[in-house]
């Protein structure tokens, strides 16, 4: 983490906070209370943020508010972050199936790492995985937390498209190609779960802060929820994450 915080003007509308140089769990608790603190503001003019890796993007109107009155306000606010309470980060399950067709590199994985399928399975599912942005597609997560024991290169040749819903590990990260796409990753499993629904009233799923956890399920599990998925009615399982929460400072 930077000792200050640089802004930098990114065109005529928007303003980057950058918090650091380098991906950490404390930057993204500083990017997530500095994105509460502007929504609990409501800075007329302030049109999208945007949370990355180790900065916070953010669009506004200048007809509305000039880039000084902004960067003062802003400025003004990160003042005041040690007073900010995050709430518990919620956990969202994600129900997967491994292998066969939905994981055809699960395989793969297991070879490069001298591990067996059920050893991969069992590792990828006992992490919790903080989603630290989301972006290349709408709603593809980008998370941090896989244990390294099954890390595995990219393939040499990239797939011209990839199912949505695949979960894949590209060295050592893993995430979800959230619509139909090109990709390298290792596909280890799939999700039925949509994380882009164009017609939903929140069409993304996901949320920068929280976190991913792997549910294993068989076919017999994957048709029994299907219709709801289909329908639009399925609600992932989700919870706050223990010891969530806390005071920046």
């Amino acid at each position: 983490m930077y000792n200050k915080t640089k802004y930098l003007i990114a065109g005529d509308r928007a303003l980057v906070m950058e918090f650091g140089n380098c991906i950490s769990e404390e930057i993204n608790e500083k990017i997530r209370a500095m994105t509460i603190a502007i929504e609990t503001k409501n800075i007329e003019g302030v049109v999208e943020l945007v949370p990355t890796y180790r900065s916070l993007m953010v669009h506004y109107n200048p007809l509305i508010i000039e880039y000084t009155v902004l960067l003062t306000t802003l400025q003004a606010l990160e003042e005041e972050l040690e007073n900010i309470e995050l709430p518990a980060p919620q956990i969202i399950e994600i129900p997967t199936l491994y292998g066969g067709d939905y994981g055809p590199d699960i395989e793969t994985v297991a070879q490069h790492n001298a591990l067996t399928v059920e050893e991969v399975i069992q590792t990828h599912t006992s992490g919790e995985y903080l989603i630290y942005m989301l972006g290349f597609t709408p709603g593809f997560p980008y998370l941090g937390g896989m244990d390294k024991k099954i890390a595995t290169p990219r393939l040499q040749s990239p797939r011209t498209k990839i199912k949505g819903g695949s979960v894949g590990i590209a060295g050592s990260q893993t995430g979800i190609y959230s619509i139909d796409s090109p990709g390298g990753w290792q596909l280890i499993g799939w999700t039925p779960v949509k994380l882009y629904d164009e017609n939903a009233e929140k069409p993304i799923l996901l949320k920068a802060g929280n976190y991913i956890k792997f549910k294993e399920i068989d076919e017999k599990e994957y048709k029994r929820i299907a219709p709801s998925i289909n329908d639009g009615t399925y609600q992932c399982k989700s919870y706050p994450k223990a010891q969530g929460g806390g005071v920046i400072g």
